[in-house]
């Protein structure tokens, strides 16, 4: 159950991360965005792009088609869809779409979604990558509190939870992995056992350092 514990919210923490833009300094600092197409929406006040590119700091969005209310990150809800990629520090997501919600420049609520939708993140100073994947993702900011959904699936060093739903509440460090509902698949879990190449090593260091054996002294003696 430990193992299980660790794999779980280790994986789920680094997906946090890759999402995680609402506290980030870099939502405060210039908005490149350039488009193939932009039309404005006066009516509905909707700024509308295709082929849309746009970075802010070290964030950055590409997607075929985007909409924003507002051209900045105070008050505002952007959609992005169409071969939605997004690329933070360290961290790549890849989607069908994504809604982000701002308000006050911090992001309030994240959907994603995608057939599925792909998470990758490096830890720093770790080759370790964390590879998660879901059919959609709803992260309440306010609530501190992430679903995912439609077979989601987490793996991480060799070792993989999946299940149809899954929260996570950030604050309590809260798992819950269910079924859908009768008749739809379990959760499961494949742990695989750390390498015992280490612990070879170790034994043959050991038997390195032990004492010569007397036979084989000097030859002049």
């Amino acid at each position: 159950m430990n193992t299980i514990r660790t794999l779980t919210l280790t994986a789920v923490a680094a997906v946090f991360a890759t999402v995680a833009l609402a506290q980030d300094p870099n939502l405060r600092l210039p908005i490149s965005l350039d488009a193939d197409e932009m039309d404005y929406d006066g009516k509905n006040s909707m700024l509308m792009y295709k082929g849309l590119r746009l970075s802010q700091g070290s964030i950055g969005v590409e997607a075929d088609e985007g909409r924003a209310s507002s051209l900045d990150f105070a008050d505002s809800v952007w959609h992005f869809s169409g071969n939605v990629v997004i690329d933070v520090e360290n961290g790549h997501i890849e989607c069908d779409s994504a809604q982000l919600q701002f308000s006050n420049h911090q992001l309030q609520h994240a959907t994603i979604t995608g057939s599925p939708a792909t998470f990758e993140m490096q830890r720093q100073n770790s080759d370790v990558v964390t590879y998660a994947e879901a059919g959609r993702l709803e992260y309440d900011f306010a609530a501190g509190i992430i679903e995912f959904s439609e077979q989601a699936m987490i793996t991480e060093g060799g070792n993989e939870i999946s299940s149809n739903y899954l929260v996570y509440n950030i604050e309590e460090q809260r798992i819950n992995a269910r079924s859908a509902g009768e008749g739809e698949p379990r959760v499961r879990i494949r742990y695989t056992p750390s390498d015992s190449s280490e612990e070879a090593e170790d034994e043959d260091s050991q038997n390195d350092d032990s004492p010569a054996d007397p036979a084989d002294g000097d030859d002049d003696q």
